[in-house]
C-alpha cells in the first residue's frame, strides 16, 4: 500500500467493561481508514470527567491493545489535546459515538469528522446499572 493510500482514523474513549457496542464502534471506524489510533482516557483524566471505571488504565489498554481493529492506543489526558493529536499522528478522520454529535465539530477544521450511530441497547453504562442491581441478590445466595 503506498502513502497516498494510508488513511488514518483518530478515536477517542473510556473503553471499560469492554463490550459489543465497543467492538463494532471500532470496526466501523478502522473501515474508514488503513489504521485506527485510540486515545484512551487515563484514569485522572476519567476523574475530571466524573466518570470512575471499574478496570484501571493499564487493564483497559491491555484489551484495547488486542482488538484486532485497533493498530495504536495512547493516552488521552484532557479535553484539549484533540487538534494537537490530530497533527501530531496525522489523522484523516475524526471519529466519535453520535452520542457525542456536535460536541468535537471545532477538530473539522483538522480533518475529517464522523458520528457513529450507537450500537442499540448496550453501554458500559448500563452494564455498570445491572451489576449494582444483581449484587445484592447474589451476596444473599
Amino acid at each position: 500500500m503506498t502513502a497516498q493510500a494510508q488513511r488514518t482514523v483518530l478515536t477517542y474513549g473510556t473503553f471499560d467493561l469492554f463490550h459489543p457496542g465497543h467492538v463494532q464502534l471500532l470496526k466501523r471506524a478502522r473501515e474508514l481508514g488503513t489504521r485506527l489510533l485510540v486515545g484512551l482516557s487515563t484514569d485522572e483524566f476519567n476523574v475530571l470527567k466524573g466518570k470512575k471505571s471499574v478496570m484501571g488504565y493499564e487493564d483497559r489498554k491491555a484489551v484495547l491493545e488486542s482488538c484486532r481493529y485497533v493498530d495504536e492506543v495512547f493516552a488521552e489526558e484532557d479535553w484539549d489535546q484533540k487538534v494537537a493529536d490530530v497533527t501530531r499522528l496525522g489523522a484523516d478522520v475524526f471519529v466519535m459515538g453520535d452520542d457525542w454529535a456536535g460536541k468535537f465539530d471545532f477538530v473539522a477544521d483538522h480533518c475529517n469528522v464522523v458520528y457513529l450511530a450507537r450500537t442499540p441497547g448496550v453501554s458500559s453504562t448500563e452494564i455498570k446499572q445491572r451489576m449494582r442491581v444483581q449484587r445484592p441478590a447474589d451476596m444473599h445466595a
